[in-house]
């Protein structure tokens, strides 16, 4: 990306010495009129000087969407990578090993539990091209969210975690209805949940709630993990954009997850809203009028 910039600025430079001989050569040729063309001079070089901050911005912005649809393609390689290299080496232990019937069955589970991550990574992918595409329709109907919550936080659930108490905690009151894709919304509470165990650390608990509240319905997910920057708050929704320094984060993901999020409640003329957690970590509350 640094070709850009070189032309850019040589453009810059070359359209000031063009400007500057031209006043010259006028000045000389008709000195009665420098007022005038000093007047237009000004007008000119601040014109020139708006659209080149405008310019640098958009090559910058450019730089960065660059930077990140680049380690967004490594990202996705490594997601797709990582369960198929689980999931083979777990089928060819079944089919070259004598295992009893537990030791199977826990292998299967295992590499069940691959697909499913797998499978969210393409629905994500799919998700994300669709609403961008504008080709997403979002069929509503009503349905119980609290059945919803529940069922993601189970199948998120890691029960124990070296004795400690079990990674989620959720409080979710019964029979909360809400009109809305069942299918995107579901995308919606396993994103903001994944997010939460993926940003805290190893065994750290994940505080999922769900409540109803002056005629509205609030959904809020806390974690405990390394907490959002306030600069970095205000992108953390745009695509392919992942809390940290794009050249050295090691976090796994693929920065897709709360753009559907945002897109998703949009729709569904819901709000959500980001604070700190305390001592540390995040919160992230939606609400649905």
């Amino acid at each position: 990306m640094k070709k850009p910039f070189v032309i850019f600025y040589f453009l810059i430079i070359y359209a000031l010495a063009e400007l500057l001989w031209w006043g010259i050569l006028l000045i000389k040729a008709k000195p009665a009129s420098v007022g005038m063309i000093g007047g237009e001079l000004s007008v000119f070089l601040f014109i020139l000087l708006v659209g080149a901050v405008h310019l640098h911005k958009s090559i910058n912005k450019e730089r960065q969407l660059h930077q990140r649809q680049k380690n967004f393609l490594l990202s996705v390689t490594h997601e797709l990578k990582s369960p198929l290299a689980s999931i083979k080496l777990f089928l060819q232990t079944i089919q070259k090993r004598d295992l009893n019937r537990e030791q199977r069955i826990n292998f299967i589970d295992k590499c069940l539990q691959d697909i499913e991550r797998l499978d969210d990574l393409v629905e994500n992918m799919l998700l994300a091209a669709k609403i961008d595409n504008e080709i997403y329709t979002f069929p509503k109907e009503k349905f119980n969210f609290s059945l919803l919550v529940d069922s993601v936080v189970n199948r998120l659930q890691i029960n124990k975690c070296d004795g400690k108490e079990q990674t989620i905690n959720a409080e979710i009151e019964p029979q909360v209805e809400v009109t809305g894709d069942k299918f995107a919304l579901t995308s919606v509470v396993n994103n903001l949940i994944e997010n939460a165990v993926k940003y805290s650390p190893p065994c750290e608990a994940v505080n999922v709630k769900l409540f109803r509240k002056d005629g509205t319905v609030h959904f809020t997910v806390a974690d405990n993990g390394i907490g959002i920057a306030d600069e970095e708050k205000l992108h953390i929704f745009d695509k392919f954009y992942r809390v940290g320094n794009e050249d050295t984060r090691n976090t796994k993901g693929t920065g897709l997850g709360l753009f559907i999020v945002k897109q998703v409640l949009d729709k569904h003329a819901a709000s959500i809203h980001i604070r700190d957690n305390r001592p540390k970590g995040s919160v992230f509350e939606v609400v649905f009028g």
